[in-house]
């Protein structure tokens, strides 16, 4: 009698529940994961107007720094989460970078390769985070950049982040002595602010014969 009752109070397992528990999850998941890629996409169309990124010259100059490392992606520059996708920057990856006399060449196994003209790069900082990745103090090197009329910063760090001090001091170096686009903008503006020298001897002609009309 005892055995019986044991064996009548074992308790059935409910195939049928777990299977629908297991598949309303498995569902759940496919469809962030879908939100997740259709936002995505729908950044990467906002971001179409961004040209095709440059490729490295076939002379790229002399070598300055290397280093070895993860891309951490790209944003808008000053807004850390604000990600930009369009031609694979949003791609995280290893990553080799080179820092020449002409610019910054970045060589991403498995991801787009593209090239940063010395001529565009505005410089580079020591941060925490970039594009929802969060690092130590200075754990991340962000070199900022201008592409089309974007200003963007994008995010590395290096196998051996002791480095990342002289990277930064040679990037914003580089960029001074081709006078980056914001120096560029700056002497642009100033030009086209300033008085023409025609029209101030026209000026100057006009008010004599005025004055020599003055009885």
């Amino acid at each position: 009698m005892p055995l019986a009752a044991e064996q009548r109070s074992q308790e059935v397992t409910d195939w049928a529940a777990r299977i629908g528990w297991t598949v309303g999850l498995l569902a759940f998941v496919a469809l962030v994961y879908w939100l997740m890629r259709q936002g995505w996409k729908w950044r990467g169309t906002l971001q179409g107007d961004l040209p095709e990124l440059p490729a490295a010259p076939a002379d790229p100059g002399a070598v300055r720094l290397r280093l070895t490392g993860r891309y951490h992606g790209s944003t808008t520059a000053g807004e850390w989460l604000d990600r930009v996708v369009a031609h694979g920057l949003g791609t995280r990856s290893r990553v080799e970078l080179t820092l020449t006399d002409a610019g910054l060449e970045v060589v991403r196994p498995g991801a787009r390769d593209f090239f940063v003209p010395a001529a565009r790069l505005t410089g580079a900082r020591l941060d925490t985070g970039i594009a929802g990745k969060v690092l130590t103090e200075g754990g991340l090197l962000v070199v900022t950049w201008e592409h089309g009329d974007r200003r963007l910063d994008s995010g590395f760090r290096s196998d051996r982040a002791a480095e990342h001090p002289a990277w930064a001091e040679a990037v914003t170096a580089l960029a001074a002595e081709h006078g980056g686009p914001a120096d560029r903008r700056a002497t642009a503006a100033a030009v086209a602010s300033a008085p023409d020298p025609h029209d101030q001897a026209a000026g100057a002609h006009t008010a004599r014969r005025t004055q020599g009309d003055t009885p």
